[in-house]
């Protein structure tokens, strides 16, 4: 069993699909990767959800798979997935797919939804913050099913990142089918979510240590992301978005992460 004292920082990038050309997100990633990045996340939406909001933008399913053919050794995935948007058994076999294009690089991020503007606009039901979430819980156990049953299966057990922080539904999912909980909480804030995770934890027979805390580091300062790690953060992701990824923002970054692993 892992536990947060054992497992290692990684730094994470989430290029947004947004106001690039494909080209240069495609150049993106792989400067991140030489950069030593461990995970390149991207978003599924439709549009754009800061600047233009008619901007350019990409689907995010098909970028992983390019994404899968074009790098060797980054992890990938989207932070997040968004449940809505695709049959749970379809989620299973894309994903497996890319598990296997990757050669076992696929990180499956996913989450309730939350963008009313997707919905409306390719023809989903938008329901309530509710009722989305019951549909992710009644979805993650067909998705892990699927993925029993494929041939050929995954070639490992696919990681499973859930997004979000709501204390009676979304935190619940975590301690049953997470193997990473993604947030952007604060220090203050995270302590608090990471007691609310073990009691659901134990309530389902499943110990909190095997679930790798995931935040945000956009805005935060060293001193917080020292914060975040005390209370047992290990995978840090910095947004980034077109049209021009700033990608040295990276590096006092991942210069962190070597100090902390060095410890």
């Amino acid at each position: 069993m892992t536990s947060a004292a054992s497992r290692p920082v990684r730094i994470g990038a989430q290029l947004a699909p947004q106001h690039a050309e494909y080209a240069t997100i495609r150049d993106a990633v792989a400067q991140v990767e030489a950069m030593g990045t461990d995970v390149a996340f991207n978003w599924d939406h439709f549009f754009p959800l800061a600047g233009d909001p008619n901007g350019l933008h990409f689907e995010s399913w098909t970028i992983l798979s390019a994404w899968a053919e074009q790098t060797s050794t980054i992890e990938l995935g989207a932070l997040v997935n968004c449940n809505s948007y695709r049959n749970p058994d379809l989620q299973a076999d894309m994903a497996r797919t890319i598990d296997h294009i990757s050669g076992g690089r696929f990180i499956f991020g996913t989450g309730s939804g939350w963008f009313e503007r997707d919905y409306d606009e390719y023809g989903y039901d938008f329901g309530t913050v509710g009722t989305r979430l019951d549909a992710l819980a009644e979805d993650l156990p067909r998705i892990e099913a699927r993925w029993a049953s494929l041939n050929p299966p995954p070639t490992r057990k696919i990681p499973v990142l859930i997004g979000g922080g709501g204390e009676k539904k979304t935190l619940r999912i975590v301690a049953q089918h997470a193997d990473i909980w993604h947030s952007f909480s604060s220090p203050d804030v995270l302590e608090h979510k990471l007691g609310v995770l073990a009691g659901w934890c134990d309530k389902v027979g499943r110990n909190l240590a095997e679930i790798e805390i995931s935040t945000e580091l956009r805005g935060r300062s060293v001193e917080e992301a020292d914060r975040l790690y005390d209370l047992g953060a290990r995978l840090f992701t910095l947004g980034l978005s077109g049209p021009h990824y700033k990608l040295d923002r990276l590096t006092g970054w991942l210069a962190w992460r070597d100090g902390k692993n060095a410890v």
